[in-house]
Formats: structure tokens, sequence, C-alpha cells
């Protein structure tokens, strides 16, 4: 991680590394400016007052190793971040006038983003943060982690049953609020079957009737026509002395037939006559039989026009953009299964109200299951963390699990009770704290002060230690009022949990900063016009001067080396009693 212009520290690199790193150094050379940076990494509150005097911005740049298949990973590539083999690099920017800027894998995104990001990466403990582990939602998971498979098992098929019963009330939900919808739509669906079935039209029937009616209306002027045309070609038996086509083709014809034999040319066109001839005769008596058949009929027009209004009505409600028959028909069809699927609701809501009981009981068979062995985890959870505590300067502090259930009058009956019930089962889980004896317990976040609230906080990070998936912890002034053997015990209690993750702690106790994998000292000079603070990784020899430093307030006292090194041989000595 680097840091320029934060606070005292004018440019610096803070190199950790997996296990166990201490940050130390004298008061106001900048330690906790370390803590900020990675708050603000991980989009804490920016606040302009800790850019540096005389600066524009404070910049910090963190690059994070991410494992394969990692959720932050694969959060940020959603978010246009790319990473650099594996890494993700992470910036944050202030400046003196309040603006806040973040990048994360070169990609500008919202602030939220990095606190998103940063609930899975980093466990923040410090006398004044609200951290994951307070709020209850992460207490309960880390609880159902800590219990493994007791809970895990019956969980996974409570989650698989409560996904079946929200489908089942979902569709029961919209069904029965909509019955007043689906009634009225089965009640027009029936009206227009009802139309269409009494009409029973046949596809094409419209055209028809339509040449019919157009037929019968003006059945005297067709009828006077085809009389008139009969009697041009074949005569007028009113006026036999009527020139008519037949009697003038036949005085061509036999004009041609007298000489036809003296060219073939002629010949063939007297044949044509004799072709017309036959043709005229034919036309002639179909215009006879038309002229016969064809018959005013007032009565069968009125019917026909009568059932073209039927139709034209159907045509009008239910025709589709053709505007034909066979779309009424098909609308028909639809509608008839429609209406089977809307009556068939009733019957549906029955069945489903009957599923929706038998899911709820089975439901709250499981999360009784759940509930007790979470109660069964708790109970060795607060034992463990009550027993931690009593080696961190707290003997009479004991830690509780409160595993509560909140009536509901739609929720799910258990022993009685009903209760109101969610993905992750019945249960409102709390930690809570009694700091000594005659003390009410209280949330942890209230029931312990300052200097006691990261040592709770360590223990149950070390109890919770591989069940909560955080890679890495930060601990700023976790050994805050305590001293001697205590101090020692958090020094190993630390290292204890670097065995599963990595942890950075910033700390002003020597026994704690001796059980450090790594050791880093924030260092302060002075040059008259400027502060400037740098972070740097102690070798063996350099360690043992820190120490003494801290231990007795110089650097080369020969005592306070000795003390060092003692301290150092202790805690590279078997951790575990």
């Amino acid at each position: 991680m680097r840091i320029r212009d934060l606070g005292v520290i004018d440019d610096a690199v803070v190199e950790l590394a997996p296990g166990f790193t201490a940050v130390t150094g004298e008061t106001g050379a900048g330690k906790t400016m370390v803590v900020t940076s990675l708050g603000l990494l991980l989009g804490g509150r920016a606040d302009p007052g800790l850019v540096r005097n005389g600066s524009e911005r404070a910049v910090v740049e963190g690059r994070l190793q991410l494992p394969p298949g990692s959720p932050v990973a694969a959060r940020a590539v959603e978010a246009g971040a790319e990473l650099d083999d594996g890494a993700l690099l992470i910036s944050r920017t202030v400046s003196a006038e309040g603006r806040s800027r973040a990048h994360v894998g070169g990609r500008s995104v919202p602030v939220g983003l990095l606190a998103e990001l940063g609930e899975d990466l980093v466990a923040v403990h410090g006398q004044t943060d609200q951290q994951r582990l307070l709020r209850p939602a992460r207490q309960r998971g880390a609880l159902d982690r800590y219990a493994g498979e007791a809970v895990a098992e019956p969980l996974a098929r409570y989650r698989e049953v409560y996904r079946r019963l929200r489908e089942v009330s979902s569709t029961l939900e919209e069904l029965t609020t909509r019955a007043r919808e689906r009634a009225q739509e089965a009640d027009l669906l029936r009206f227009g079957l009802d139309e269409v079935a009494a009409a029973e039209p046949v596809a094409g029937e419209d055209e028809s009737l339509s040449a019919e009616a157009e037929r019968l209306g003006h059945a005297d002027a067709l009828s006077s026509a085809a009389t008139l045309s009969h009697a041009a070609l074949a005569g007028d038996p009113a006026d036999p002395e009527a020139l008519d086509a037949g009697t003038l083709l036949a005085q061509s014809r036999r004009a041609l037939d007298a000489v036809r034999h003296h060219d073939e040319r002629l010949a063939a066109l007297a044949d044509r006559l004799n072709e017309v001839g036959y043709l005229l005769a034919d036309v002639a008596g179909d215009l006879a039989g038309y002229a016969d058949d064809l018959d005013a009929d007032p009565v069968r027009l009125a019917a026909v026009e009568e059932r073209r209004s039927v139709l034209a009505q159907l045509l009008r409600k239910y025709g589709g953009p053709e505007n034909s028959l066979a779309e009424v028909i098909a609308w028909a069809d639809s509608g008839s299964a429609r209406l089977s699927e809307l009556d068939g609701d009733d019957e549906r809501i029955d069945e489903l109200g009957a599923r929706e009981t038998a899911l709820r009981g089975e439901l709250a068979e499981l999360a009784a299951e759940v509930s007790a062995a979470r109660q069964a985890a708790a109970g060795r959870f607060a034992a463990a963390v009550s027993a931690e505590l009593a080696e961190l300067a707290m003997p009479h502090a004991r830690v509780t699990f409160a595993i509560s259930q909140v009536d509901d009058l739609s929720g799910i009956e258990i022993e009685g009770r009903t209760v109101a019930y969610g993905p992750h089962g019945v249960d409102e889980v709390e930690v809570l704290l009694a700091p000594h004896p005659g003390a009410q317990p209280r949330p942890i976040a209230k029931g312990a002060s300052g200097g006691e609230l990261s040592r709770v906080m360590l223990a149950v990070e070390v109890v919770f230690a591989g069940a909560d998936p955080v890679p890495t912890y930060l601990f700023d002034e976790v050994d805050a009022g305590v001293g001697g053997k205590a101090a020692v015990e958090i020094g190993r209690r630390l290292a204890k949990l670097a065995e599963s993750a990595q942890v950075v702690v910033v700390t002003h106790l020597p026994q704690v900063a001796a059980f450090a994998d790594r050791h880093l000292v924030v260092e302060k000079t002075n040059d008259g016009t400027v502060t400037r603070s740098g972070v740097k990784v102690l070798t063996d020899e350099e360690r043992v001067r820190e120490l003494s430093r801290m231990l007795a307030g110089l650097e080369d006292s020969e005592l306070g080396r000795a003390h060092a090194e003692e301290l150092l041989a202790a805690a590279r000595a078997p951790r575990h009693r």
C-alpha cells in the first residue's frame, strides 16, 4: 500500500506479508494513518482534514492479491476492472476541498463499490470503528459457519423449501389478487364465444354472401340485359323480321361454303366461321338459361343482408388485421382455451393453497432443526470466547448468543408461536457481552468499552478463525489498557489467528509486537520545513532495537535489549500450550 500526503505521511510504502505483521512507532509518527489509509481503500468516509498541509490531495493506492475464484474478483470484473496477474489495484484520492474519487482495476468506480468489496476483503477492528461482526446478520452467518454441517445441512434443505414456498405463494397471490380481473375476462370471453357460436360463421362465407347480395339487388337489370343480348344473338320471337347475329353469321358461312373448294385460305376462314357459330349458339343458350334462372327474390335478399350484418359485427369485434372470418374462428378457438384456463384457476387456487400449507409445515420443521443446531453451536462458541477473554485480562467477562424470533401473524408456526421467517431461517442472532459479574448482557458494540472491544473482537475472531472467510484482519490498539501477561496472551492469539489469515496490528506493546512474523516501524524525521514519515521493514537486529525502545524508551539500553531478545525467543517458542 502506498500513502501520499495523508496526515503526517508525505510518501510511504507499507509492505504487508502473509502471517502476522506488527506496526509500531513513536506517538505521532503516523501509525494510525496506516489504519486510516486502509479504511479509505475500503470505502471509508473521506475527511478533507486528512490531507497533508500544503498538498492539494491525498492518495492511497493498494495492491491486493486475490485467490482464484474470489467473489471479490468477480464483482470487480463485473464493474469493469482488470486484474493484474490475479492482483487487484485499488486507489482512493481525497482532495483538500473534500472531493473523493475511487479507482478499481484501472476503472473509475463509485466509492460505494470499495465498501462493498471491503466487506469480504478486510476486517478492521479499531476502538471507534463499527465492524462486520458487530452486525447481527454477520454474526448469524459466522455462527452458521462455526457450527459446520450441523447447521449447513438442514439450512440447505430449508432454503430449497423456502424457494419453493416463495414460488407457490407468489403464484397464489397473483391468482387471488387478480380474481376480479380474471372473472371479468372470463365473462367477456363467454359473451364473445356465445356470440360466435350462435352465428356459426364459415370461412369465406362473407365473400360469397356479398356476391349474392350484389346479384339479387340488380336482378331486373341483369335479366333485361341477358334477354336483349340473347335476342341480338339468336333473334327476337316478338320481331321475326329483325336481323340477329346468328342469321348474319349463317349467311356469311353459306357464302364462303359455296366457293371454299377453290382456295385453301378461304376454306380456313370458313372453318373459323363454323367455330364462331358453335360458340355463338352456346352463349345464346347460356344467356337464355341465365335469364330463366334469374329471379328477383326480395325475401332472399333480405335474409342475405341480415346474415351479412351479423357477420360484419363479428368481424368488427373479433376479426384481425385481414378482417376475415378465418380470424374470427381462430379467435374463438384461442378464447375457448383461455376460458378453460380461467375456469380452472379456482381449482388451481385450492391446489396451490393446499401445497402452500404443506410447504409451510415442512419449512417450520426445518427452521426448528436449524434453530436447535444454532443453539448448540452458540453454547460452544460462548464458552470458547469466554475462555479466550479470561486470558486477555477480562477474566469475568461472559459472552452469550441471543437467538430469538420475531412474532409475525403471516409467518410460520413453531412451538405454538407464529414467527417471521426468511432465507436464513427464523432466528435473529446477536452476540452479547457481560463484561463483569452482575452486568446485564448487552450487544458487544454497547457492552464493551473502546479498549475492551478490540480484545472482545480478537477473541471472537480467534474462535471464528477459519469459519469467517475474510483473508485479512487489521487491529488498531487491540492492546489498549493491558500489559504484562495479558499483553503476551494478546500477542499469542494474534499469532494463532495469523495461522489462517493475514493479520496486521498497530500496537505500542512490545509483548504483542514480538509475536509478529514481520515488523514494520513508522519513523518520523523533521527537516524544519515539512514532516516526513517512512514505513520501514525491520531486520532482526533492528527489531531488537525497536522492542528495546518500546520496553525501556532507549534503543541501546543493555537491559532493554536483553529483555527484547527474551521476548522474541519466547514468542518463537511453540505457540500452543
